[in-house]
């Protein structure tokens, strides 16, 4: 069979890196973004005879794949083999060894084999770019995660509280956070699991006995901005918002062991359209819908605020993922090599990536000195034009074709132009000032990281 080898040193130990392997939410960390996946059964654990199915889109087909444990050694390897799967023969060994310094050796082994017999031979080779891209990848993300959890390990683990937990952000920092030996009580408002908070923000209701004796709670929770505005959902939008955290402020505030820290979400949208102006938290408010949505959205957590509990609004820029937001509907047409500049292209595009996003929220649950308004942005801000280029450049396609303005608006509304037609050139330095480290600062990196 072919063989497949990664190896990467990271600065953890042997152990600390079998365990993050080892709990729940690893699987979705190392499933690489641009693959369609989705998790059937959870994984059992490490051991021998531990199952994790899931299935995963190829040529327009879900493939149903079941990969099953055939040997652990805990804290040293384990081992994965394909039962049911696209593969004629897959195993796959994870090794953990001792480096230098008491840093680990992460040490990826796959034998495979495509179905097909002669014939396979023909997909070798687009078969082995597949993997070394898919390692580089999940080395990459592992690496970084247990490089986040490092810089607070002599620090307890933390029970923290994630609404809006079943979002693209809330998903990857639920597993982030388990990843990392934490526990999450996930606030959602149906299907609850042993352990969850039931809320309803529309009509007040929520279990505040789930939220007793948390270190910290994140708030996500909000009706998509990037749906059709029509009067009924520009409403939703400001309503989810406003009921949702002043629900969980006033919850809180009532709470006989309250929490250490609030992180709630905010956008960058409260600065409203500002041109060429830098922006820091100190900046004034905009006057449009989205800067009032968020003014208001942030005034709800007073009462949180005013019991002692230190409140963090993070305004969050443009999340780059091609799994959901701006990028994946940037895709399709730059993939056909139809993208190019929106509207001129003249406008500040603020982004960050979703891994410095999640770590950014890690960062502000641990650090005391993080509180108010913060800025959850690259420290690296582009034009909309430079960010079609470099999107182009990565996937090796023209970005030549022009969007104006007149068909956006057209096409997009009012939703258009608060998005995609206007802009904020915003820097995050409050993180920056605290300590915070970006390891997506560079744009076109960050692409490469997620798309190639």
């Amino acid at each position: 069979m072919p063989k497949f080898e990664k190896r990467t040193i990271i600065k953890v130990s042997p152990q600390t890196a079998y365990d993050w392997h080892a709990r729940p939410g690893a699987f979705l960390r190392l499933s690489p973004p641009w693959e369609r996946m989705k998790l059937i059964q959870a994984d059992q654990g490490l051991h021998a005879g531990a199952e994790t199915i899931f299935a995963v889109r190829k040529a327009g087909q879900w493939v149903r794949w079941v990969a099953r444990h055939s040997h652990c050694e805990p804290g040293r390897s384990f081992t994965d083999e394909q039962a049911e799967g696209p593969f004629a023969k897959w195993k796959h060994v994870h090794e953990f060894s001792d480096a230098e310094y008491g840093h680990v050796a992460l040490h990826d082994t796959v034998d495979w084999k495509l179905p097909g017999g002669p014939l396979a031979m023909v997909a070798h080779g687009f078969a082995r770019k597949q993997l070394q891209r898919m390692f580089a990848f999940r080395h990459r993300r592992t690496q970084n995660d247990l490089l986040r959890h490092a810089a607070y390990a002599d620090r307890p683990r933390l029970r923290i509280a994630i609404s809006g937990v079943t979002g693209l952000v809330g998903r990857n920092l639920e597993a982030f956070l388990t990843t990392g030996g934490h526990t999450v009580v996930r606030i959602v408002r149906r299907r609850p699991r042993p352990g969850d908070c039931l809320w309803d923000p529309a009509n007040g209701t929520i279990d505040a006995s789930a939220l007793e004796g948390l270190d910290g709670v994140v708030h996500l929770a909000g009706a998509p901005v990037s749906e059709p505005w029509t009067p009924e959902h520009k409403r939703a939008i400001l309503e989810s918002r406003v009921k949702g955290t002043r629900l969980l402020a006033e919850t809180l505030a009532r709470l006989s062991k309250r929490p250490e820290v609030f992180v709630s979400g905010s956008a960058i949208g409260w600065y409203g359209n500002r041109y060429d102006e830098v922006l820091t938290e100190g900046s004034l408010p905009g006057e449009d819908f989205l800067a009032s949505v968020a003014k208001q959205w942030e005034a709800q957590t007073a009462p949180a605020a005013d019991t002692g509990i230190r409140v963090v609004h993070l305004r969050t820029g443009i999340v780059l993922t091609p799994k959901g937001g701006a990028l994946a509907k940037m895709l399709p047409p730059f993939r056909a090599g139809a993208g190019g500049p929106i509207g001129g292209g003249d406008q500040w595009v603020s982004w960050i990536s979703l891994d410095d996003l999640i770590g950014a929220i890690h960062f502000s649950l641990y650090e005391a000195s993080v509180t108010g308004p913060v800025n959850g942005t690259s420290p690296n801000p582009v034009r909309q034009r430079e960010l079609a280029r470099i999107l182009g450049r990565v996937l090796c396609r023209p970005a030549l074709v022009p969007l104006p303005a007149f068909a956006l608006r057209r096409t997009m509304g009012e939703m258009g132009e608060a998005l995609v037609l206007t802009g904020q050139r915003v820097l995050p330095y409050r993180l920056e000032a605290r300590g915070f480290s970006h390891l997506d600062p560079d744009l076109e990196t960050t692409l490469r990281h997620q798309l190639t």
